[in-house]
């Protein structure tokens, strides 16, 4: 099984992990310790294999990354980003969304109303002017007219107000997009530089001095696994021997038992 990502390992930070990797490989050439790469094992080998073991490689770097989860997320919480979010929840946007769907048909019904209405009150008229039926039907397509025309004034004032809101609560892009605060800047950068000399680097060269590295394998280099492996041997034990030996079983003879000596009076002892 492929370990595609490391336990304590975010995964908003999986991406900086791999572009880490990836400078490391594209960079091999002004390394003297990497000069092997491409000999026995390439780039998308070697790539492939850290992949695998990012669990191990980020564990070297593991205090850093901890700090700079830290630091972050202070930082997160004080902007009030997380409080935001969590306001503006699913009840806000099921109120918008229901408001700009009645925004949306209120005008649209009553546009196709007036219309039908004021079609058929004029068709009427033509036919016969003295229909009073023909009247109420232009009176009443006038009326879904005004209707009309209410609901997109509201529809207009209500984008211009929601276009004002956001305005107001939207974040500058300048801020969205630009550096990161300094504290947090200064713990990824360390946590960038620790994951890199201590973890990245030191596997890829182990793994180009392992000839027995398997870029298939989701084990990793032999001498990079930091853990040692403690092995456990049962008691030995043997069989008694079925020979004799010196601590041999002590042995048991049955008595000698003889039957008494009857025999004719001259041959009785005196």
């Amino acid at each position: 099984m492929h370990m595609n990502s490391a336990p304590h390992l975010l995964a908003e930070d999986r991406a900086e992990y791999e572009r880490i990797l990836d400078d490391a490989l594209r960079n091999a050439h002004d390394r003297p310790e990497l000069d092997g790469m491409g000999k026995r094992l390439n780039a998308e080998q070697l790539r492939t294999m850290a992949l695998n073991a990012t669990a191990l490689i980020t564990s070297a770097a593991a205090p850093e990354y901890d700090h700079f989860v830290k630091v972050r997320e202070e930082a997160r919480t004080s902007s009030g980003v997380s409080v935001g979010q969590s306001v503006l929840g699913p009840a806000a946007e099921t109120g918008a969304g229901f408001a700009a769907v009645l925004t949306v048909l209120a005008p649209v019904l009553a546009g196709t109303a007036a219309l039908i209405f004021l079609l058929v009150g004029y068709i009427l008229k033509a036919v016969s002017p003295d229909a009073a039926f023909a009247d109420t039907l232009v009176t009443a397509g006038w009326f879904f007219g005004a209707l009309t025309a209410a609901g997109l004034l509201a529809a207009a004032i209500g984008l211009l107000i929601t276009a004002l809101r956001n305005g107001a609560t939207q974040v500058p892009a300048e801020e969205a997009s630009g550096e990161l605060p300094d504290e947090v800047a200064r713990a990824k950068e360390a946590w960038r530089h620790a994951l890199l000399e201590r973890g990245v680097l030191p596997f890829l060269r182990t793994a180009l001095a392992d000839p027995s590295a398997d870029p298939a394998s989701s084990a990793p280099p032999r001498r990079v696994n930091r853990f040692p492996k403690v092995g456990y041997s049962g008691p030995d034990f043997s069989s008694p021997s079925d020979g004799t030996s010196a601590g041999s079983r002590p042995t048991f003879t049955s008595p000698d038992f003889t039957s008494p000596d009857f025999g004719p009076p001259e041959h009785r002892p005196e």
